[in-house]
């Protein structure tokens, strides 16, 4: 049996149908069909014979387009095979939007035939399937409900992740956690029917600069006892999208080999609610020894990464990077689409701004504004895990963070939203990766492939 034919999908810049080399017939079809090359417009060239001989796709004006223009075309093509033509910049980047936007979640249900990309001589498939990959582990991650990715589900993926990868992973659970010096990741989950866990990958020679990645994997955030409505409480199911980022990212890292010694610190936990359950007002004592005064159990998400955090300080490496989906302040700032960017390092903030906007992957810079740090005191602690005033929450988020970090030579912190409320190009509605491209093209530049 013949392969299945490979449509050509031609993109074509607004106004651009001049330089598009159709035929007479295309193109008086495409002028009767008044098709200019508007952004989204698909358009089917008719054959000889009756039925369709190829596409054209309208990328619109060069300014303001997306990088991931060419995922609006796997979105709006019929399930079958295509390659494309035309107007493409990159062919590597065209493929990566292209086979994210053709992206569905179907777990669930009867998955449906998709549009498929063959791709063109000039793009690097082994980087499109890398990314692909990360992007996809994150989203598929993400979508899963709390009932199939609680923490023992998700420590069972992380366990397949090390092994198939060949790294090294030790994981501390329950009330090891205690033993080990990990008491803010256990007062957190302590109330869930499935333990509390740090899960530890490492990867990499040991010579190589230390890279170290933080997620936060909070399965489901019901609020705690200060409980969240039920219309907050809906999407919490996403509250892992810190670690589900930050595994797509240590996939794209290891599949490409990159000189670093990989470490990838996942508190895993679920924020339930029992009579054990760690309450407002109570003091927590953190790895770091700083003593936290609790103000709202529903700020969990920043205990946990706390002592994370500081376990990845202790060995001092060149840099460390933390994603979670932290703080609805941040949302509002900011909205869906930009994940707030904190950092010790300036030139490495710019660096994941400038890279970031070349793989369609924003990040906004934040600062790390000195004069609100004094909103997180407490009168009988070191700190309160929850800022005073009920202004820039996502400063103080960042802030509280900040205080568990000093020996590591640069970090950053990512607060993430990992959802998408309305279809972007290479972003159907739904889950979705944020801030790994941008992280991996850094980190790639700083130390090399």
């Amino acid at each position: 049996m013949s392969a299945p034919t490979a449509f050509p999908v031609r993109l074509v810049s607004e106004n651009g149908l001049d330089a598009a080399g159709l035929t007479t017939l295309h193109r008086q079809w495409a002028d009767a069909n008044g098709f200019t090359g508007q952004r989204g417009r698909l358009l089917a060239l008719p054959g000889a014979e009756g039925g369709i001989e190829a596409y054209l796709f309208g990328i619109g004006a060069d300014e303001g387009r997306p990088v991931f223009v060419a995922g609006l075309a796997a979105a709006a093509l019929p399930a079958g095979q295509y390659r494309l033509e035309g107007a493409v910049d990159d062919h590597t980047i065209a493929a990566i939007a292209f086979r994210l936007g053709a992206y569905r979640f179907d777990r669930y249900r009867d998955a449906k035939k998709v549009a498929e990309l063959v791709l063109d001589e000039s793009a690097d498939a082994a980087e499109v399937e890398r990314q692909v990959a990360a992007a996809t582990l994150a989203r598929d991650l993400i979508n899963t409900p709390a009932s199939d990715l609680g923490p023992d589900a998700l420590e069972a993926v992380v366990q397949d992740f090390a092994r198939e990868r060949s790294m090294e992973i030790s994981v501390t659970k329950g009330d090891a956690l205690l033993d080990a010096n990990f008491p803010m990741i256990h007062a957190v989950g302590r109330a869930s029917a499935q333990a509390p866990r740090l899960l530890d990958l490492s990867w990499g020679d040991a010579s190589h600069p230390k890279v170290t990645l933080v997620g936060k994997g909070v399965t489901f955030d019901t609020g705690g006892l200060d409980i969240k409505s039920a219309a907050g409480m809906l999407g919490m199911k996403k509250d892992m999208g810190g670690a589900a980022n930050v595994l797509g990212l240590a996939h794209a890292i290891v599949s490409a080999k990159l000189p670093v010694r990989l470490r990838v610190l996942l508190p895993v936990v679920e924020n339930a609610i029992a009579g054990n359950a760690f309450r407002p007002s109570d003091i927590l004592k953190s790895r770091k020894g700083i003593t936290v005064e609790i103000g709202n159990t529903d700020a969990e998400g920043r205990l946990i990464l706390a002592d994370a955090l500081a376990l990845a300080d202790e060995e001092s490496p060149e840099l460390i990077v933390d994603m979670a989906t932290l703080t609805g302040a941040a949302r509002v700032a900011l909205g869906p689409e930009l994940p707030a960017l904190y950092a010790t390092d300036d030139s490495l903030a710019q660096a994941l701004v400038a890279t970031g906007l070349t793989v369609e992957d924003p990040l906004w810079h934040m600062p790390l504004w000195a004069n609100y740090d004094g909103q997180l005191s407490s009168k009988i602690a070191d700190i309160n895990n929850t800022g005073s005033g009920g202004f820039a929450g996502s400063v103080t988020a960042a802030l509280f963070l900040r205080r568990f970090v000093s020996q590591a030579k640069a970090w950053v912190h990512l607060d993430i939203f990992g959802w998408a409320p309305e279809a972007r190009p290479g972003r159907p509605v739904g889950a979705t990766d944020q801030a790994i491209r941008a992280v991996y093209g850094v980190i790639r530049q700083r130390y090399g492939a």
